[in-house]
């Protein structure tokens, strides 16, 4: 699809909200823009009826092109771009969110994680290409080495992230977080057209923020009028599965985070909204993959009052054994329970909280089914978590 100019998205977390940042986002220069990522294949907000394959992409943006887009946005694993998809791919930019620790099973180490992200930054144009990354991720320096002489190198970041690593394109400042959305002032240096401005997203917690800065960076740099870019990301309905509100009183989410520092995120996001009231997550973890970063989810959620551990896709593994790993890496005096029928704990979670409580159920966000002893079954944590807030409500 040479005829179109490509962004690809990578790292850790935050790819596929990225993702949809920078389509709406480069929606500015001109429409429609095809995105493709993890939750689907989308012509700007309509949802594009195909497979998740290559074929499947393809026909997406061929469609996309018959249509007048002149931009796409892709979300990119680290599993394609350790198969050569970079070398092979025309990016004209390349979006970095962040790297930890995650799909060591399928890398061997977190060196060759980071390798293959970095993939794509080598692989960028050295005269048109555009390369933004956090500056802020301890791995930025370094993504920067591997990028081409040439290639427009922008950064940006969110205090919340750490320290600068790097001098910053586009430094968020304060970020204001409510149950509506999240917002900050974002100041923007020469190359982006200098001064101030707010940019604001649907979407809750200082991740999206982040992302969204991400996306905002990459469209200014691809000649989009400033004032759009922030007008369409501010409008941009939240992933679905991604600190995803469906009910209030309590308020109850799905998330898709089942990484250390997305759980870690993700708590820290809830009990920022739920305040002196109890932060309850619903989680577990994955079978057959990384199984040596159990302990350290269950560190990351410390700051939950209350943890129900339960299965996620536990695949051929044993949940009680994925579960008992979990548990090994929380604090002993931590409240947790265990009940590994998933749909169980999510209504056990909902129907004991109380109105001002945030229950969070983490893990498989958009996901419509899951996966135990080898065997697919349908299952949807939306479709759970709604049936029983209005079997709560009839209360």
């Amino acid at each position: 699809m040479s005829e179109l100019e490509h962004v690809g998205v990578t790292g850790t977390n935050g790819k596929t909200s990225t993702t949809r940042f920078v389509a709406a986002a480069l929606g500015a220069l001109v429409r429609p823009v095809p995105s493709i990522t993890t939750i689907g294949a989308f012509i700007d907000d309509e949802r594009f009826a195909t497979a998740l394959t290559r074929s499947g992409m393809l026909a997406a943006l061929r469609t996309a092109l018959e249509r007048g887009a002149r931009y796409a946005a892709l979300e990119v694993t680290s599993e394609v771009l350790a198969r050569g998809f970079a070398r092979t791919w025309p990016f004209r930019a390349a979006v970095f969110t962040n790297l930890t620790r995650d799909h060591l099973d399928a890398h061997g180490s977190a060196e060759h994680y980071f390798a293959s992200k970095a993939q794509l930054f080598h692989a960028l144009p050295a005269v048109s290409g555009v390369a933004v990354v956090n500056g802020c991720d301890e791995v930025s320096e370094l993504l920067l080495e591997v990028t081409p002489p040439g290639v427009r190198r922008l950064t940006y970041g969110v205090a919340s992230r750490g320290a600068a690593k790097l001098a910053l394109t586009a430094c968020a400042g304060p970020v204001d977080l409510t149950l509506r959305g999240t917002s900050a002032e974002i100041a923007l240096a020469p190359e982006l057209g200098g001064g101030s401005v707010r940019l604001a997203t649907r979407a809750i917690g200082e991740i999206f923020l982040e992302n969204a800065l991400g996306a905002c960076v990459v469209a200014l740099a691809l000649g989009a009028p400033r004032a759009d870019v922030l007008e369409r990301i501010a409008v941009l309905p939240t992933p679905t599965g991604r600190f995803e509100v469906v009910a209030e009183n309590p308020v109850v989410v799905i998330d898709y985070a089942h990484t250390p520092d997305a759980l870690e995120r993700t708590v820290a996001t809830a009990r920022h909204i739920a305040g002196n009231a109890r932060v309850t997550l619903v989680f577990g973890a994955g079978g057959h993959r990384d199984r040596d970063k159990r302990p350290a989810m269950g560190a990351a959620v410390a700051r939950a009052d209350r943890a129900i551990l339960t299965s996620d896709n536990p695949r051929e593994e044993d949940p009680a054994e994925i579960a008992a790993a979990i548990r090994a890496g929380m604090p002993a005096s931590f409240s947790v329970l265990v009940e590994l029928d998933r749909e169980r704990a999510i209504r056990q979670a909902v129907l004991e909280a109380a109105v001002a409580d945030v229950v969070v159920i983490a893990g498989k966000g958009h996901e419509r089914t899951q996966t135990s002893g080898g065997v697919a079954r349908e299952f949807s944590d939306h479709d759970v978590a709604r049936h029983v807030v209005t079997e709560r409500g009839a209360r």
